[in-house]
This record gives C-alpha cells, sequence and structure tokens, in this order.
C-alpha cells in the first residue's frame, strides 16, 4: 500500500487496504494474528466476565492456534461482551480453513477501521 500512496481519498485508501487484505498469504495472517491483541473488557467489569472471556479465548485459541479476532465498531461497548463470547461460540463450530477465512475477513474489517479512524484524526 505504501508503495501506491498518497491515496486521492477514503474510499481509495479503503479499498486499497481491502485489496491488500485478500492478497495475504497465510504466513502473512498468522503474522498479523501474533501482533493482535485478543479483545477485552473494561476492567470494571465483572469478574465472571472476565473468567467468562478468559476461557472461551483458551478454547478458541487451543481449536485454531492463534487469538480470536472480531472487529466490534457497528456495536456499542455495552454489547462487546456477549458478542465475543457468541462469535467464540458460533467459530468454535467452524472447519480450520472455514475459521481462517473468517479470521482473515475479521482482520480486513478491523484494518478498515482503524484507518477510518486514523484519517479521522487527521492522520
Amino acid at each position: 500500500m505504501a508503495a501506491h500512496r498518497p491515496f486521492p481519498d477514503l474510499a481509495s485508501l479503503l479499498a486499497a487496504s481491502d485489496e491488500a487484505g485478500y492478497d495475504l498469504a497465510p504466513r502473512d495472517i498468522a503474522e498479523a494474528l501474533a501482533a493482535e491483541p485478543a479483545p477485552c473488557l473494561h476492567h470494571a467489569a465483572p469478574r465472571a466476565a472476565h473468567l467468562a472471556l478468559r476461557a472461551a479465548h483458551a478454547a478458541y485459541e487451543s481449536r485454531f492456534g492463534h487469538s480470536f479476532v472480531i472487529c466490534l465498531d457497528a456495536l456499542p461497548p455495552s454489547q462487546h461482551v456477549d458478542q465475543v463470547l457468541a462469535g467464540i461460540r458460533v467459530r468454535m463450530e467452524h472447519e480450520v480453513d472455514e475459521e481462517r477465512a473468517v479470521t482473515a475477513d475479521e482482520l480486513r474489517r478491523l484494518a478498515r477501521s482503524r484507518l477510518v479512524e486514523l484519517v479521522a484524526e487527521g492522520w
């Protein structure tokens, strides 16, 4: 993406990001996942919620070998823990190849969200 800068507008930047995301090799996705923090809760959340989330993440990582990633931008923070837990529950049923594709899509969504945020902040 850096070789194609500057981008004339946000839409062009996001299109380039999407294209780059679709071109990632499995090794690139693994590298991105290694740097991606697992979704977490606000420190004031109930202890039981922290424990449930930690256990769900551990089960997911044991099955798939990497952190669970999900883009939660469309949801208010009050729904994040429920959405993460539901997402893990559903995605634990995936075959490895299916989950790899879902994970790559979530990484693309996260990248788009972060780019929009950077542009909005005046990057």
